[in-house]
This record gives C-alpha cells, sequence and structure tokens, in this order.
C-alpha cells in the first residue's frame, strides 16, 4: 500500500503537460565526523526536505530521491520539531507524513537510487537538482565524486542548482581535487583552486555564526571546519543574513538557502524556475 502510495505521489507529473523532474540528492551518512575522534548523530533536516518536495508533488512535479551509493538517508531527530515550520504544529505533522507515505528512509523499501544509477539514466532526463541540509552533507556530499559529475552537468547546462543550509557544502564536490581540499580546510591551509566551476558565484549557506550558536547540538564536540568557511576559502562571495532569517541568494543557475528558515524561499524559486 505504501509502496503504491508512494508511486502515485512521485509520479504525479506525468499526467501535467508542463510538469519538471528534480533530483533530490541526499547523504548516505547518519553520523557527521568531528575532532579528536568524535562523532555526531545527524541525516537531514526534516523541513529542507521535505517543504521544498511537497512544494514541488503539489504542483504536478515529479521527484526522484538519491545517494551517493543508494543508501537510504537517514532523518537527524532533532529537525522533527514544529519550530521548523513556524511553530506549526499541523504542518509539521503533515510533512512527517508525507516522508512516511514515500517510505524514503525505509532500509529495505525506500525509493531511493544511487549517483551512479542516475548517471547511467542520463542527466538530462533532470530539470533541477536540490541539495537539502541536515550537518550529513558534510560529511560525504562534499566529497562525492559522482556529485561533482552531476552539478559539473548541471553547471555546463545551465540548470538550476540549489542547496539549503549544509546543503551547499556539496558544491566542494565539483572541484578538480575536493578531498586535497577538505584536508586542508580541516589543517586551516586550504586556498582558492583555480579554474573551478562555481569561482566567483555569490552564495550564503550556514552561517558561523549560526553554528557557534548551535554548537551545544555537538555534545562538547568541534566541527573540523565551518561551511561558511570552506565557501569563502573555494572563492565564493559568502552573504547572509541574522540567524535563524530566512535568507535566499541566487546567481546565475545557483540558488543556495542559509537556513532552515530559508527552505521555503528556495522551494518557490524552484517552482518559478520550472514554471518558465
Amino acid at each position: 500500500m505504501f509502496k503504491k502510495l508512494a508511486a502515485i505521489a512521485l509520479t504525479t507529473a506525468a499526467m501535467n503537460a508542463h510538469a519538471g523532474h528534480v533530483l533530490v540528492v541526499l547523504s548516505d551518512s547518519a553520523t557527521l565526523d568531528l575532532k579528536a575522534g568524535k562523532t555526531f548523530q545527524t541525516g537531514f533536516y526534516l523541513n529542507e526536505l521535505m517543504q521544498p518536495v511537497k512544494m514541488l508533488l503539489d504542483a504536478g512535479h515529479s521527484v526522484t530521491f538519491a545517494t551517493p551509493n543508494g543508501k537510504a538517508p537517514t532523518l537527524d531527530q532533532g529537525s522533527v520539531n514544529p519550530m521548523f515550520f513556524g511553530g506549526d504544529q499541523a504542518a509539521l505533522a503533515a510533512h512527517q507524513a508525507l516522508l512516511e507515505q514515500l517510505r524514503l528512509t525505509d532500509s529495505v523499501s525506500s525509493p531511493v537510487v544511487s549517483l551512479a544509477r542516475v548517471e547511467q539514466q542520463g542527466y538530462g532526463r533532470y530539470d533541477a537538482v536540490y541539495v537539502p541540509g541536515g550537518h550529513a552533507p558534510m560529511q560525504d556530499l562534499l566529497l562525492s565524486p559522482a556529485l561533482g559529475q552531476v552539478l559539473s552537468s548541471f553547471h555546463q547546462a545551465g540548470k538550476t542548482t540549489a542547496l539549503v543550509c549544509h546543503g551547499p557544502i556539496a558544491l566542494l564536490s565539483a572541484m578538480p581535487d575536493a578531498k586535497g581540499f577538505t584536508l586542508k580546510l580541516a589543517q586551516g591551509a586550504a586556498a582558492a583552486p583555480p579554474n573551478w566551476i562555481y569561482s566567483g558565484y555569490k552564495v550564503t549557506v550556514f552561517s558561523n555564526d549560526e553554528e557557534e550558536a548551535s554548537k551545544g547540538q555537538l555534545g562538547g564536540g568541534e566541527m573540523k571546519f565551518y561551511p561558511e568557511t570552506a565557501l569563502a576559502k573555494a572563492g565564493l562571495k559568502f552573504s547572509k543574513a541574522a540567524n535563524c532569517q530566512g535568507n535566499m541568494v541566487v546567481d546565475r543557475e545557483l540558488v543556495t538557502g542559509q537556513n532552515p528558515a530559508s527552505a521555503v524561499l528556495v522551494g518557490k524559486e524552484l517552482l518559478a524556475r520550472l514554471q518558465k
């Protein structure tokens, strides 16, 4: 029953002549490695994923979910809170119910595919890509060669590339040597790479101020580096709003949102671009 409902939701766009197809990329990881060998239980943020996804499905667009290795993603339980839905308990329940209907986090019946499968099917079938946050993208998406190929293809084609909160860290995957760059970041010695496809782009991401304000969630641990620092070192032009205030930055095909409060803004921008 659940599989049938999920299939109906994901293919509604077939009945809409103007429907778009969005690739939603999430992390495989349920943890983030911190300094001193510590780890932090994490995953994707409920509202950052499901607010844009619900908007897309409600508008008749179709969505394909993918992770680097095709593993079902993990929900960050700290995000199951009405505060991320404007204090609206009913909105939280509605988005949580849709997530359950889609079976996205189910290790057996999740519709998630691998990025290798996405490549096999062809990037041309997608009109946009969306990467939500939670800390998990900082564990694997920033280093994923497969995601780097996706982003490079979308960049070359000028297709909308949207990322929210910690999601924009995934842009680093499109670097020629993402692993080397992140190692230098952790050592405090990184420098902007030459000829990177996003050099000079205007972006936003979960800010250093917001990381400092929320670092108590890490249980005394410390992140190896903050995403704002990483993107600035990579040669991107960073801008931010006050902590927890919605903020979206658009530059060419790139659409970035600063924090959980920015997910709806980015979702609306995705819808507007798909309708053009």
